[in-house]
């Protein structure tokens, strides 16, 4: 079968989404332009500052579109076959991804701006909002490690793929060259916009262009950066805590705008490659593992044998939904939808496009990263990590576009876009932690927001300093397992909010129990096998033990805050006034 066929399949779905239920979901909210936001409202030029839809959801969609939708798919892919991944993804994103951060965004407006934890304070109490805390900062921890060795790994290594050619080409350098010059492109950007008000046009006409500079200057300086993982690890935290504490227009902004247009350019080139390159489905539609769903008894006897890996590559349910992760739902979304893009929103209509928009490109972003490994066979794709499977991949797809002779050109593209999706998260996940500290603490001087987003860069660090090289890898299945359990309580308090206020919920409330079960199962198998392997092996510190552990601690929380919200669900008498 031709990829090309799929992915005419995943656009037509994901646009009649779009205009159907993303037009039906926005009537549920009311949106309305003569409600003042939150970013008119107290614009001061840092956190709060109106932006153009446009640069917006460039903005947004390069924090959310970070290493989820591109890892995910492919590991799901190899585990289980390419037809469940298809299907999940453009299904669960038009039903649940895209109304999760919808919903997230408009709720969060409607709280002047606020996080869904201080939306879980104002209608679960001061105690879920505690357990909210607790749980979102346990997740960012695991979204920080996992992504920061992700973007180090695309800034290390030799390009394999130009093995046999008459080059001596670092592609580890080539990307980390391009990155740095990349973001010193967007601060330059942030000043002169500061300065000037350029206009829309012309930023586009002369900073696009020098983006894809930035990528041909890194073919030519590959030589510069080579530097082992752990260097890395320091300077993309060290990167993080200053960007984090940087004003928006400074970096966050004109570094969201380009990498907006970096994100555009990978999909445009990746729909170019799938539906011009003539590529052929090589992976199996279903693996021999994926029809273990029918025997979960012989899965399930791995996960009492502490085999957490062998029951995920078995397990279709619930691990395919947990693997794939962003590409269909994120609850990190709501973080940023909650925590930075709400406090940019200059009308309420602008919340479509940005919230439930975003999350269906992404979706195809999804789809973009599946068929890097569908093209593929499974012997071609044994053994490769995501990510070059990933920049190889959209190398092989530029190649449709600029021929094979742009063949250094196309590696580095492939891995700086990869690195993009990633790195873009990783600062405003550091923002992130410094906004949600000094929510708890009461503290919103500059010094409360350096501790906070010190120790929010600063625990990541360790982590890496200290564990295993692959450790993302370890932690990536309770990554995605925390960030979609995040997500079904993200629901449940938009729940609450609707209903508490007479307004129909059921739109989030069927979201809400198919990722809350699907998580919950997930976390309880990985509990059990990491606890049967930290007895058996008799190590208590391995990372399947600590995942056990944090695992069980987000299990409690999440537990909590189901009975704050049927406890509040049963004392407050439905509302009838304006939402």
């Amino acid at each position: 079968m031709s990829i090309a066929f799929v992915a005419v399949i995943a656009i037509v779905v994901l646009g009649l989404g779009y205009f159907l239920y993303g037009g039906f979901i926005a009537r549920q909210y009311a949106l309305d332009d003569r409600r003042t936001t939150p970013a008119v409202i107290k614009n001061d030029g840092i956190d709060f500052v109106p932006e153009k839809p446009f640069s917006l959801l460039s903005q947004h969609f390069s924090a959310i579109a970070a290493a989820g939708p591109i890892a995910g798919p492919i590991l799901a892919c190899a585990a289980f076959g390419w037809l469940p991944c298809l299907l999940w993804i453009i299904i669960g994103v038009v039903l649940i991804g895209a109304v999760h951060d919808f919903s997230a965004l408009v709720a969060s407006i409607r709280h002047g701006a606020h996080s869904i934890a201080e939306i879980a304070r104002q209608h679960l109490g001061k105690r879920a909002y505690l357990a909210m805390v607790a749980f979102i900062w346990l997740a960012l921890l695991y979204v920080i490690v996992a992504f920061t060795q992700i973007t180090a790994d695309t800034f290390v290594g030799k390009a394999e793929e130009l093995e046999g050619l008459s080059v001596t080409f670092n592609k580890g350098g080539a990307v980390a060259m391009a990155s740095t010059l990349y973001l010193l492109l967007a601060l330059g950007l942030g000043v002169l916009q500061k300065s000037f008000k350029l206009p829309l046009w012309l930023v586009t006409v002369v900073f696009v262009p020098a983006t894809l500079g930035c990528v041909w200057a890194g073919t030519q300086l590959d030589s510069v950066f080579n530097h082992p993982a752990q260097v890395w690890f320091i300077a993309i935290l060290v990167y993080c805590f200053i960007a984090s504490m940087l004003p928006m227009w400074l970096l966050q902004q004109p570094r969201g705008f380009l990498g907006g247009w970096v994100l555009y350019l990978a999909l445009g080139v990746g729909v170019v490659g799938v539906l011009f390159g003539g590529f052929t489905i090589k992976q199996p539609a279903l693996t021999d593992a994926a029809s273990a769903i029918l025997n979960p008894l012989a899965s399930f006897e791995k996960v009492l044998d502490g085999n957490t890996a062998g029951a995920v590559g078995t397990m279709l349910f619930p691990f395919l939904f947990v693997t794939i992760a962003c590409g269909a739902c994120s609850g990190f979304h709501g973080l940023i939808c909650g925590g930075t893009t709400s406090r940019q929103i200059a009308k309420e209509s602008h919340c479509k496009p940005i919230g439930f928009g975003a999350m269906l490109l992404e979706g195809f972003v999804a789809v973009i990263a599946l068929a890097t490994i569908m093209k593929l066979s499974p012997e071609q794709s044994k053994g490769l990590p995501a990510a070059r499977i990933y920049g190889d991949g959209l190398a092989d797809f530029f190649g449709v576009i600029a021929g094979k002779d742009a063949v250094l050109f196309a590696a580095t593209f492939g891995a700086m876009a990869f690195s993009t999706f990633v790195f873009d998260t990783l600062d405003v996940s550091a923002r992130l932690g410094r906004y949600l500290l000094s929510e708890l603490l009461g503290i919103q001087s500059w010094l409360g927001g350096t501790v906070a987003a010190g120790v929010t860069a600063g625990v990541p660090l360790a982590v890496l300093l200290t564990s295993d090289p692959n450790g993302y890898r370890l932690y990536w299945t309770l990554f995605g397992t925390a960030n979609q359990l995040l997500a079904a309580i993200t629901l449940l308090g938009v729940s609450v909010w609707l209903y508490n206020h007479g307004r129909r919920c059921w739109f989030v409330v069927l979201p809400m129990l198919f990722v809350g079960v699907t998580t919950v199962t997930a976390i309880s198998l990985q509990i059990v096998s990491g606890f049967a392997a930290a007895f058996k092996n008799k190590n208590f510190l391995s990372a399947p033990s600590i995942n056990a552990a944090v695992g069980l601690l987000l299990l409690s929380l999440a537990a909590y805050l189901v009975l704050c919200a049927i406890r509040s669900v049963r004392n407050a008498p439905p509302l009838t006034q304006e939402f």
